[in-house]
């Protein structure tokens, strides 16, 4: 309210105040119940409207989605052409509305910006409260079904389509599927009956599923006390992103760079290498004593269950090696604070390890082999390159600092996925 007071809207501001003293004892409302009165008739907030607000009074007899966004959610900006053509699709038989808590200044700044203006048609409420409170949720895009004034159902962004609108209009049997968002604070699955059971405590826990969880996105999590790390969770990625990424973390303990180019794929039926499209669920808790072996036995673990054979091995492979030219130290940091630029175009290093150099070269995609280094170099390093695009380049502008990328063959641990 601050905010509004300060730029002269008095009159709205009360406005809004008595607003939000009438749905402050508002509860959230669970399927199939009526939507409190007052609802409908509290100023909404409104950008990209001609109106500063609008009530929802006049749509209460239509289909209601209210879709809940933010700026930084990139699925939500995917979703907003989709529903302004279901919107003109069925016109005055539908409400399709945004919903954002994000602030009007906030919404302004990001629909005016490049990436913005491509939605610039997109009406959606802003600094919103009074939603979040009635229907709360813990990420977005997340769509409430409003029909009849009663909450019908709560569902992905996916599940909005001319199939399911025209279901809930015609009074058909829905084939929209509820989603109930769950926490990353808590094991996958894990009922909630288990925190009743005072004297119980968990030892360790594994989930580990196909398919696609419609209540969580596609993200990772961790399970922490303190700085110790003694779970992992991942929901929604693909086999291998799932793989890739615990051999990540054990590659970081090696202090060692993995990648795609330290994985391979050996797979006898030629069909097989193509990547499983299918989504998985993995989660892998251990007592924080077996803190440090969390995630060789998380990959042990997922090859035992998995349709592959997944493990970390010795192999001898092509690539490239990074060694020093000279004896003269051009590399010696000056001291300065520590700082990180690496892409294509310009890199600057500054106080910073020739490890995250490494780390960054191995991650160009025209360099189709794993780099090592073998400059035995132990201090931070100062460094500079100007634009880079292939091997060649890479090599011209680390010779400034008597560095060299040099093609041998080396016994290196590999992810090596394979069939059963």
């Amino acid at each position: 309210m601050k905010n509004i007071f300060c730029r002269g809207f008095l009159s709205l501001a009360f406005t809004l105040v008595a607003a939000t003293t009438s749905f402050a004892q508002n509860k959230s409302l669970k399927i199939g119940e009526s939507l409190p009165e007052n609802i409908w008739s509290t100023p909404l907030q409104l950008v990209n409207h001609p109106q500063k607000t609008i009530t929802l009074s006049q749509d209460k007899d239509k289909l209601i989605l209210l879709d809940f966004w933010n700026t930084w959610c990139s699925s939500c900006l995917l979703n907003f052409p989709k529903m302004e053509e279901l919107q003109k699709q069925f016109g005055d038989k539908i409400k399709i509305l945004a919903v954002s808590n994000q602030d009007r200044l906030v919404l302004e700044k990001f629909f005016a910006s490049k990436n913005g203006q491509r939605y610039k048609n997109v009406v959606s409420v802003a600094g919103d409260k009074m939603f979040h409170q009635l229907f709360p949720h813990k990420g977005v895009p997340y769509i409430i079904w409003i029909k009849d004034g009663k909450m019908l159902n709560t569902t992905d962004g996916a599940q909005v389509t001319e199939k399911t609108i025209q279901e809930v209009l015609g009074g058909e049997n829905s084939s929209l599927r509820t989603v109930v968002q769950m926490s990353r604070d808590r094991p996958l699955m894990l009922s909630e009956n288990f925190d009743n059971e005072k004297d119980l405590s968990m030892i360790s826990y594994s989930l580990f599923a196909k398919g696609r969880i419609r209540g969580m996105g596609f993200g990772s999590g961790f399970h922490r006390s303190g700085q110790i790390v003694y779970g992992r969770q991942f929901t929604n990625f693909s086999f291998w992103e799932i793989a890739s990424a615990i051999a990540n973390e054990i590659f970081q303990k090696k202090n060692q760079s993995f990648n795609e180019k330290r994985r391979i794929i050996e797979f006898k039926n030629p069909e097989r290498r193509v990547e499983d499209k299918s989504l998985y669920n993995y989660e892998y808790i251990v007592p924080q004593s077996k803190a440090d072996s969390l995630y060789p036995l998380m990959l042990e673990n997922l090859s035992r269950f998995a349709d592959y054979k997944t493990i970390i091995e010795k192999r001898k492979v092509k690539c490239l090696v990074l060694k020093r030219t000279s004896t003269v130290d051009k590399l010696k940091t000056k001291g300065s604070e520590m700082s990180f630029l690496f892409s294509l175009s310009k890199t600057n290093l500054q106080n910073t390890s020739l490890y995250a150099l490494v780390n960054s070269l191995n991650a160009v995609p025209t360099i189709s082999l794993p780099i090592v280094d073998e400059t035995g170099y132990p201090n931070n390093i100062d460094l500079t390159m100007g634009a880079i695009s292939d091997l060649n380049s890479i090599r011209k502008e680390l010779m400034r600092y008597d560095l060299d990328l040099v093609e041998a063959e080396r016994v290196l641990d590999m992810l090596v996925i394979s069939e059963k």
